[in-house]
């Protein structure tokens, strides 16, 4: 199979996986919502996201693309969307400059509206590349750590146009957060350590809907789960949900495998690599690669070298520890992200955004707005459709019942 046969084999699997997304790509082919418009997109460039992309331009629109992450991207996928005439700029394993060159590139575009994982394209639209902002009608952020710093310029008052946050739309977070990266995870780790995890003791950063899916599939693999918090409700959630919770500093000393999910920096820092044993294994699942300190454990080291596809040994002496994946996200450098049923609902998800944003951009402010609920249970209408699943429906009675303060037991 060559190149580009292997980009359009991957999409076309995607495809046939992704019901939800066919149905609204059948509802945007018929009504044509995008006509005319222009979509400026980075995200992690693989066959889900290729699927995305024909949807939104089978709705009218032009799309130009790129990655949201240097080493996310699949080429043979990114060359597929280049034979298909889509502007893609995204490749592996970019630079620094050849990643926000990219992103410029997306910008030259003159988007009317983006979409965005990690606010990466919205954060440049802010800064360098002001002169555009105005024309653009909205966006769309696709993960927790974006929606951070989206929610943190809508508090200074400097967010210059409504964003969508599909993030904490309910067919996104409690399903692609959780049983996506929890499954995704898992796979990156394994495919790049080929190692048991049954009977090892795995120290999961964060208990947030991605740290409780990691847990979850964790245990479920035979591990020993360790969570380390710094909110006291999600530590009580762990507790409760039958897991050991400890400071990271207590963690480091009995890890055989740490992951970080917190969306945060300095998660692992310099003095717990010294209390970590030998052969202690690291990887990140959050969205930046600052959740493990690497800086520090470059320091800490006498030398290091890579001794499998994404597992770099750090030799620091009397120990070594092995960073995966260079510490950017284990799932999809050295996995293929999360399964296609998942993201079946999160792009759908996407899709449905970009269209409210067109439609209702003059009514919103520049504020932060959940996806309309109506919208979150469409998706899971079509989902569950898509299963052969049958729910009931309540009752006229029981809906007056419900809505009527008077009624008794």
């Amino acid at each position: 199979m060559d190149f580009l046969e292997s980009g359009y084999g991957k999409i076309e699997w995607a495809e046939r996986h992704m019901k939800v997304m066919e149905k609204i790509r059948e509802i945007f082919s018929k009504e044509k919502p995008l006509e005319g418009y222009k979509i400026g997109m980075a995200l992690h460039v693989e066959a889900k996201t290729a699927v995305l992309v024909k949807t939104l331009v089978a709705g009218g629109a032009e799309v130009a693309i790129t990655g949201c992450n240097p080493l996310s991207s699949q080429d043979d996928v990114s060359a597929a969307l280049r034979d298909m005439g889509i502007e893609c700029y995204a490749k592996r394993g970019m630079s620094d400059e050849e990643y926000y060159s990219a992103l410029n590139k997306v910008l030259d575009s003159k988007p009317d509206v983006i979409i965005d994982d990690g606010a990466d394209l919205i954060f440049l639209l802010h800064g360098e590349r002001y002169d555009l902002a105005e024309r653009v009608l909205g966006a769309s952020e696709e993960t927790t750590t974006g929606v951070i710093r989206i929610r943190a310029m809508e508090r200074e008052g400097i967010l210059s146009f409504p964003v969508i946050d599909v993030n904490d739309a309910l067919t996104k977070y409690l399903f692609d957060n959780r049983y996506g990266t929890g499954q995704s995870t898992w796979d990156g780790v394994l495919r790049a350590t080929n190692m048991l995890i049954a009977g090892k003791k795995v120290v999961v950063a964060g208990y947030g809907w991605c740290g409780r899916g990691i847990a979850m599939r964790a245990k479920g693999l035979g591990a020993k789960v360790i969570i380390t918090e710094v909110d006291e409700i999600r530590a009580l959630e762990a507790v409760m949900d039958g897991f050991e919770v400890m400071k990271m500093e207590d963690a480091a000393k009995v890890g055989d495998i740490f992951i970080t999910a917190t969306g945060n920096r300095d998660v692992i820092v310099e003095d717990h690599f010294k209390l970590m044993k030998d052969g202690a294994i690291l990887a990140n699942s959050g969205h930046f690669n600052v959740e493990i300190n690497i800086p520090s454990l470059e320091r800490l080291s006498k030398s290091k070298r890579e001794v499998r596809n994404w597992v770099t040994e750090y030799d620091l002496g009397d120990k070594r520890l092995y960073l995966l994946a260079e510490g950017r996200l284990v799932n999809l450098v050295s996995g293929d992200g999360h399964p296609i049923e998942v993201m079946d609902m999160s792009f759908s998800d996407q899709a449905l955004a970009v269209r409210y944003i067109v439609e209702n951009h003059e009514k919103l402010e520049n504020k932060v707005y959940r996806l309309p609920e109506e919208l979150d249970r469409m998706v899971a209408r079509l989902k569950l459709k898509s299963m052969g699943v049958d729910i009931d429906e309540l009752s006229e009675s029981q809906k007056k019942y419900l809505s009527d303060w008077r009624q008794g037991t």
